[in-house]
């Protein structure tokens, strides 16, 4: 068969029950030109029935973004009691919610206060007493941490980061899983805006838990620290929150 041509037959189609008996019917194919278009392709009715059953039968129904079967985070699902820890050698802050509907539910937080007077190492034990002992009340089983951030003044650095350790002792020994959040992450979810204030953060926090009272600055943060891995969790992310 040329090209630009058709080419038809007879053929017989049986029509639906109820439109009379067999009738005849023409088949046809038509070719296009060199470039491969095809000017039309005939079928009969009862191929174009049986491909109206497949479709119907192989048809697809959306489900919602945060459908519990997609098993979007075993952690949103497993973890209902949550620690925050924001880390200082002079004040850190610390914070526990559970999990309830229709809105978390604080219950405890505060921050450990070291006066500028004790030796480091002093500072460092009454962190983890009192981390141990936070956790021993409570039972959580996750632990959120501040994750490090670029400071300028070295000493500064390491004293963040023997605090950080000194709270991150007792938690791992307690065998709860710890993860970590950028600041700015923590802020873009809690506010909205990533270089936020305490206190912007700070009035959110109480908002988000319906507390009658402000937190405390750094007790504020570990609170956010928890209500921000919280929505991390319940949330599709290609992203996986950082494990350490």
């Amino acid at each position: 068969m040329d090209a630009n041509q058709c080419e038809s037959w007879p053929g017989k189609y049986e029509g639906p029950e109820g439109f009379g008996k067999t009738s005849a019917h023409v088949f046809s194919l038509c070719i296009g030109d060199a470039s491969g278009t095809i000017g039309g392709v005939g079928i009969s009715p009862r191929q174009f029935e049986s491909m109206q059953t497949r479709v119907r039968q192989n048809r697809r129904t959306a489900r919602p973004v945060l459908d519990p079967a997609l098993n979007l985070s075993a952690s949103a699902q497993r973890h209902q009691i949550l620690l925050g820890i924001d880390p200082s050698l002079r004040g850190t802050g610390y914070g526990i919610i559970r999990l309830e509907k229709p809105s978390p539910r604080l219950l405890v937080q505060g921050t450990i206060s070291c006066p500028a007077g004790w030796e480091r190492s002093r500072c460092l034990v009454r962190i983890t007493q009192t981390v141990r002992e936070v956790v021993r009340m409570h039972q959580p089983t996750v632990c959120v941490v501040e994750g490090l951030f670029f400071a300028q003044n070295l000493q500064t650095a390491l004293l963040m980061g023997e605090a950080r350790g000194a709270s991150l002792v007792a938690a791992a020994e307690a065998g709860l899983e710890i993860y970590e959040l950028a600041p700015r992450k923590v802020k873009q979810a809690i506010v909205g805006y990533g270089a936020a204030q305490k206190l912007a953060v700070a009035k959110m926090v109480r908002r988000m838990l319906g507390l009658t009272f402000v937190p405390d600055p750094d007790a504020a943060d570990a609170l956010a620290l928890t209500l921000a891995f919280a929505q991390e969790c319940g949330r599709v992310s290609l992203v996986p929150l950082k494990r350490i």
